[in-house]
């Protein structure tokens, strides 16, 4: 039995745009591996001190890349982070910014308790993009993806459109 090469996919985009809906969403959709990144570097202790200015752990992207590696070789993985720069190129098949206007991710960050300098530098984030050119520098241009997450129908358009992609990705590579 031929097994069926299967992509990677990264999800990424300021906290509070719907990484982690969509890709649970997906992976229930269509089979493939989720990996939740801030999941994993608790679950592993994956972390290199705390930043006292935002109140959370830093990441130790170096040891969450060697806990990765043997998964991503295999392919049929859909990763989430808010960060993607550190990931190596070779592990995606394409990258997903997800995007949300300011008025509602200001709201969805304040629900989740972001205050302070925590909700405006994320909030700005997204206003200046930062995800999006980070995504543009790490990777292809041609790889990288926007995806607008506002509206709760935009979960639904959005996941259509991937699985479009898979599909597509697995008739040309297999």
């Amino acid at each position: 039995m031929k097994i069926t090469k299967r992509p990677n996919i990264l999800l990424t985009g300021t906290p509070g745009v719907g990484k982690t809906t969509l890709g649970k969403e997906l992976a229930q959709r269509t089979g493939m591996a989720y990996i939740n990144i801030g999941d994993l570097a608790q679950e592993g202790q994956l972390f290199d001190g705390f930043d006292e200015d935002y109140q959370c752990p830093v990441l130790d992207e170096d040891r969450v890349v060697d806990e990765l590696e043997d998964k991503m070789a295999d392919g049929g993985v859909i990763v989430d982070y808010h960060g993607c720069d550190f990931f190596p190129e070779r592990w995606f098949h394409i990258v997903f910014v997800l995007r949300t206007d300011n008025t509602n991710l200001y709201s969805r960050l304040e629900s989740r308790g972001y205050t302070g300098k925590k909700l405006q530098d994320n909030v700005q984030c997204e206003i200046f993009q930062t995800i999006y050119e980070e995504a543009m520098e790490a990777y292809k241009e041609d790889m990288v993806h926007q995806l607008p997450s506002n509206q709760p129908e935009d979960l639904e358009s959005n996941m259509e459109r991937i699985v479009e992609w898979l599909h597509q990705w697995v008739l040309d590579n297999n």
